[in-house]
């Protein structure tokens, strides 16, 4: 377990990294609210789907499709996407809610959770990890742009428009493209995908210079409550009731840890993104991020141990 927990920090220290250089970088005058509007404006709809395309369109689709788990992890994102907005109803204002709802359900899965099912179970983790990852940013995108909408002072929430601002968001349309193409085996050609990877390369860490940019004393007092109540559901009761869950439906062994390490997922720097979009509380979205990734470090390795010590994975 001590080795998982330094595999665990190894993925979360370059986070906290390019947070704190943010924060520096803004406090030297280097950064200003113009840049970070700007470059969050080029993460959204053009660094980050170029990630999620590339990283369906190199899965191996054929090889790890398992329509049981798929279907469980679509239910588990539906109920704690339903749960999540009970709650936000519950303790926040109206302005707030879609901030929250949408940093207390949607995880960090293309990155951390990712990451932490290649180490633990190697080529079939990142295989099943890679589709379960496509199908959720398509999840993700689409149930963060409905409840968005409906409380965001600029977009519309009739039907009609949260259906044409689903089909137009950058990141959905990546997944999209990319899924067809992955399973036909599309060729591409090498200095496209070159170029693409470049783009690729620049989504993180230049999402995380903008949230420490963003981040303040001052914004995490004024969102302090709101932001560890959204953070305590997304690491402490979604994981909790999501892999009970799975465990009671029968899930064992990779597919259960691997359930489980999605499910608790911190929350995505994404999240953030389509905050400022959506001219949200970016600030809050910017709180929650960072408590999630600081308590991963730790939900996370008392999960497997716990798993582990039962037997179940």
């Amino acid at each position: 377990m001590l080795a998982l927990f330094i595999q665990t920090l190894n993925i979360t220290a370059p986070v906290f990294a390019m947070l704190f250089l943010g924060v520096l970088l803004r406090r030297i005058h280097l950064i200003d609210d113009n840049f970070i509007r700007v470059a969050s404006s080029l993460v959204f709809n053009v660094c980050m789907p170029a990630l999620l395309f590339l990283g369906i369109y190199h899965a191996d689709l054929s090889a790890a499709v398992k329509p049981g788990v798929i279907g469980y992890f679509i239910l588990s994102t539906l109920v704690g996407f339903v749960l999540s907005w009970g709650v936000a109803i519950w303790r926040c204002a109206p302005p707030d809610r879609g901030i929250y709802t949408q940093g207390a359900f949607r995880g960090n899965n293309g990155v951390i959770g990712l990451a932490l099912a290649a180490s633990l179970y190697g080529d079939y983790g990142i295989s099943l990890g890679a589709v379960l990852a496509g199908l959720v940013i398509l999840l993700y995108n689409s149930l963060s742009s409905v409840v968005l909408a409906v409380y965001s002072p600029s977009l519309k929430s009739d039907p009609w428009s949260l259906c044409k601002s689903i089909l137009s968001n950058p990141l959905i349309i990546s997944v999209l493209v990319a899924a067809p193409m992955a399973y036909a085996k599309v060729p591409v050609p090498n200095w496209l995908l070159t170029s693409g990877d470049y783009l690729a390369q620049m989504s993180l860490p230049l999402a995380l210079i903008c949230i420490g940019g963003t981040l303040s004393l001052a914004a995490l007092r004024d969102s302090g409550r709101l932001a560890v109540d959204a953070s305590l559901v997304k690491m402490l009761w979604l994981p909790l009731l999501g892999t009970l869950g799975a465990w009671l439906c029968g899930f064992r062994g990779a597919e259960l840890g691997i359930l489980f390490l999605y499910i608790g997922s911190p929350t995505a720097a994404a999240s953030y993104v389509m905050a400022r979009a959506a001219n949200g509380n970016h600030e809050l979205a910017a709180s929650i991020i960072v408590i999630t990734t600081l308590m991963a470090a730790v939900t996370t390795n008392i999960g497997l141990f716990l798993l582990q010590w039962g037997g179940w994975i």
